[in-house]
């Protein structure tokens, strides 16, 4: 619908998952909103992050799967494939869900005005568009992230998470560096598009924020597939000669410099709220130091009353169902002043790596900085009969409780095949407070991967490896 003045009761900045779900919340209230974006509709998400990514995460593991089948009985192919043509597909579904999902559904919010342009405030109530002044008393800033580069690597042609999704053609060698989720996800999708993969991360362990368990084995899951893993890698120098990267690292406690050379070098080192051109400071937003993301409390309410944000601006967790969340609680706080709070805690987070990783709630680690004690178990997958039965034993889960509060559950962290889709009873534990005799008490399917989660809950009160395959 178009507004012909610019006084709006809503003003959005943004296009993405945290803006999109704002803009739905206030067309529930029928206020008079405008939501403006300089990019293309979507945000990361849609147009270079989860659906891009997965669908080549996809394709490779389909590749995988047919050299490398679980059956013995079953033999395995010299598949070859078309990389432009996996690239293209991958094209065809971004268009076709930003098309469905976000420039259907903007077109269908009556009292939404779409403003393509840039935003920067000049005072807490008033930004500039193209020359335009665009007021409003509540704001909601949703502008998401970009790559972080490495400072000094201008003089080198490289990618970031954006470019590596839509290569003309597949290299024959590729560096990445950073050894987080991102970094990983697009190691295993290159590795096994056939690209030899060569993988440095500045800690001494990939995903250091993860269980060590789980950083460890998959680790050696990776390396088993050719990917060579270098960590405690500090980059000292890069450069390019005839078409090659070269990054020069000082690796480990020794700190003895090796040189790493590849067709193609990836930066994957985290991602940056998007805040530098928006001139928070004439609105008085205050932002976190040196991340540059802004200070938001549980409301999602900024430092300035009359302005929230929302998504991958405000920080980590930047994921798209926490963005989405978070805009609708932005919004719904703006406009009713209801005080909805997000918890945080059983936000869940996964790598789509494989096996994959799914994550909810504390690690044993953070239990005992936050509270002194913890009580963990921790289950190999091949005790889980149905891991067995797939031939899908790679992995683990581990549990880790409250044991002052009858072993309450308060985060579970899984390595396994379909570890995204098995965290979520997980998620549902951990919300709700549920112990593991909830769990326990609680009849599984036999024989699915999620029963994992009865059988760590169980390894709490006995050994697992004594019961029959489906006892209670």
């Amino acid at each position: 619908m178009t507004h012909n003045n610019s006084k709006f009761d809503l003003v959005i900045i943004g296009g993405g998952a945290a803006a999109f779900s704002a803009a739905i919340k206030a067309e529930a209230y029928g206020v008079k909103t405008a939501m403006i974006e300089k990019h293309v509709l979507g945000g990361t998400c849609v147009n270079v992050g989860c659906i891009p990514s997965k669908n080549l995460l996809g394709a490779g593991e389909v590749l995988h799967s047919s050299r490398h089948p679980s059956y013995s009985a079953i033999s395995s192919c010299s598949t070859d494939f078309d990389f432009t043509e996996v690239i293209q597909n991958k094209d065809n579904l971004v268009r076709f869900l930003r098309s469905t999902k976000y420039q259907n559904v903007l077109s269908a919010l009556e009292n939404v005005q779409f403003i393509e342009g840039e935003a920067s405030f000049l005072s807490n109530k008033v930004v500039k568009v193209n020359g335009r002044r665009i007021e409003s008393d509540k704001f909601i800033i949703a502008t998401g992230s970009s790559p972080v580069i490495i400072n000094g690597i201008d003089t080198v042609h490289y990618l970031t998470s954006v470019e590596a999704l839509s290569l003309k053609q597949k290299p024959s060698s590729m560096i990445v560096i950073g050894g987080r989720a991102l970094g990983l996800e697009f190691a295993q999708m290159y590795s096994r598009f056939g690209t030899k993969v060569t993988l440095l991360q500045r800690t001494d362990r990939i995903i250091p924020s993860h269980e060590p368990e789980i950083s460890e084995k998959l680790e050696g899951y990776l390396r088993d597939e050719g990917i060579d893993i270098f960590t405690g890698a500090k980059i000292t120098e890069v450069n390019q000669e005839n078409g090659s990267k070269f990054v020069k690292s000082a690796l480990g406690t020794t700190g003895n410099e090796h040189t790493f050379e590849g067709e193609q070098l990836l930066i994957a080192t985290g991602r940056r709220p998007n805040t530098a051109d928006l001139h928070l400071e004439n609105a008085r937003v205050k932002l976190r130091e040196n991340e540059g993301a802004i200070i938001v409390n549980s409301e999602m309410r900024t430092s300035t009353d009359n302005i929230w944000a929302a998504g991958d601006v405000v920080g980590e967790p930047m994921l798209e169902s926490a963005a989405a969340k978070e805009g609708s609680i932005a919004s719904e706080n703006a406009l009713t002043g209801t005080h909805k709070r997000i918890d945080f805690l059983s936000i869940p987070s996964a790598i789509f790596t494989s096996p994959q990783v799914a994550s909810v709630g504390l690690t044993e680690s953070q239990m005992i900085q936050r509270f002194g004690f913890c009580s963990s178990k921790t289950l190999q997958m091949e005790q889980v009969p149905k891991a067995l039965t797939v031939n899908q034993t790679k992995g683990l889960i581990k549990m880790v409780v409250n044991p002052e509060q009858n072993n309450t559950i308060v985060g579970v962290h899984i390595l396994a095949d379909l570890a995204a889709d098995i965290i979520h009873e997980a998620v549902l534990a951990v919300k709700y407070r549920l112990t593991t005799d909830d769990i326990i008490d609680t009849i599984h399917v036999f024989p699915t991967m999620t029963e994992a989660i009865k059988l760590v809950a169980t390894s709490f009160r006995q050994d697992v490896k004594k019961l029959t395959c489906c006892a209670e």
